[in-house]
Parts: structure tokens; sequence; C-alpha cells
């Protein structure tokens, strides 16, 4: 059995680089003296404005960049890990990437995840700007025993993702990370805590949603066990979640729901 103590910040990124990574310092040094060993921060932590535009890809830093270096040097001085949303360049001048990067308590870049399933929905249209990752992507990478997997918030509403991350076949995660902007509107809070407990449910498996705070997000970060049962929870407000995931409370669900093992169908890509 393994255990690992995850810290979610929510906040509200703002379209100042620098602000949002002072914000992102603050949150690991107070996970850090709270006992986490990784810390999560929500979609699109480097840069954000309600609306997705031309600031945006002018925002957008290469993975060597400042940003991203700043994350690192935070990694190194907080001795934990972390996993943030940042705006990647692209090669293509009209684009950025929606990107995850796991940095570990070392400073050193251990996973990158460019989200694959661009938010065209409720009026939104992520592909006029964003360029999407490719499918084939696993992100997927072990931390301190626990192996930990990415996606990103609209991914939660195509179940074949986590069922990737969680297969023992091909990514055996034992915890999903979903950092998202999960847009206010009606109906949004149920489906964000319905998908996000479907996932933990159907999976066996431990799941962390990370949210931005309002005013345009809905808040809502929890860590949910694999029977789907919230261990530790926000509302809407900025906070800072801490819990344990532990792989024997998995091992234990699993011997009484064994539905990934009794699965008749696989995830393929296309």
């Amino acid at each position: 059995m393994t255990t690992l103590t995850i810290a979610a910040a929510q906040f509200a990124p703002v379209d100042d680089t620098e602000a949002n990574l002072a914000t992102v310092t603050t949150a690991a040094r107070e996970a850090a003296t709270r006992g986490a060993d990784l810390l999560v921060t929500p979609e699109y932590t480097s840069y954000f404005t309600a609306d997705i535009d031309d600031a945006f890809v002018a925002a957008a830093q290469p993975l060597d960049g400042p940003f991203v270096s700043g994350l690192r040097e935070v990694a190194r001085e907080t001795g934990i890990a972390l996993v943030v949303g940042v705006a990647e360049v692209s090669d293509r001048p009209d684009r950025f990437r929606n990107t995850l990067v796991a940095v570990d308590a070392a400073g050193e870049l251990r996973c990158v995840y460019r989200k694959v399933h661009l938010y065209d929905a409720f009026g939104s249209r992520e592909s006029d700007r964003i360029e999407p990752g490719e499918a084939g992507q696993l992100p997927v990478f072990d931390l301190d025993g626990v192996r930990v997997g990415l996606e990103t918030c609209y991914d939660l509403r195509f179940p074949e993702v986590t069922r990737r991350l969680a297969a023992p076949e091909t990514g055996a995660a034992d915890i999903v990370l979903v950092p998202a902007e999960w847009v206010r509107g009606p109906g949004k809070e149920h489906h964000w805590h319905t998908l996000l407990t479907a996932r933990a449910i159907e999976n066996t498996i431990w799941v962390l949603g990370v949210g931005q705070a309002p005013p345009v997000g809905i808040g809502g970060s929890v860590l949910l066990d694999p029977s789907g049962v919230a261990t530790t929870a926000l509302g809407a407000a900025p906070g800072l979640l801490v819990g344990s995931v532990d792989t024997a409370v998995t091992d234990g669900v699993r011997r009484v729901n064994p539905s990934l093992s009794l699965r008749r169908y696989d995830v393929t890509t296309r």
C-alpha cells in the first residue's frame, strides 16, 4: 500500500503570468507546510481571461520559458511536486496549446499533457485559438510509488479518456487529476460533480477535480475515493484543499467491485 498527500489550489488566474506564478508559489509554500507531496492548480493557471482570443496566443510561452522555469524553481524550493495548467506556444502563429505540466520535487519535468478535447460547446469555441493535443497521448507518471494520470476540463465528458488512464493494460493510474476552468451556467455544478463521481466509480480510481474560482469558474474542487465518495472538498471561494490518496483503499474497493477486470470492451484512439 502507498499513500500520497495532495493539495489543490483553487483560485482565479488573471492575465498576468508573473502574478499567477506568485499565486502558485504562495500556494506551494502553504501546501508544503501542510504535508503535501503534490500541488495541483487549475486549467489556464499561467494566463487567463474570460475570452480565449489573440491575447492568449501572445501570452503563451515555451516549456523552457520563464513560467515553467519558475515552476521548477518553486518545486525545488518547497520540495513538493506540481501539476499546473499553462498556455504553451504552438507551431502555428494563430494558436496556442492548452497544456498540463508535471514537475517533480527536484524540479524535473516529468510529464506533459496537451488537451485533446477542445471546448466547442455551450457557446464557446476553444478550437478557434487552441491546437488540440494528439489523441494517442498517455499522460501517466509515477510519483513516490503512486501512478498519476492527467486530463483537462472538457476531457471529463468523454469517459474513455479516464478509462485509458486507469486500465491496467494502458495507464494503470492510481489517481486521475482533472484541472479545469469549468464555466458557470445552468446545471454546470451538477455536471461537474456527477461526471467526476462517475469517473471515480466506473474506474474504481481516485479522482481529483481542481476548478477555477469565480467569477468565470464554479470552484468545486474535490477529492473522490474509488467508491466515488468525496473525502475533502471546497465550495466556490478560493482556498487550498489537502487530502490523501491511499492505494490500500483502492485495493479494498476493487476486491468488492472488480469492474475493471470484468470489462468486455477496450478503448482505442481514432
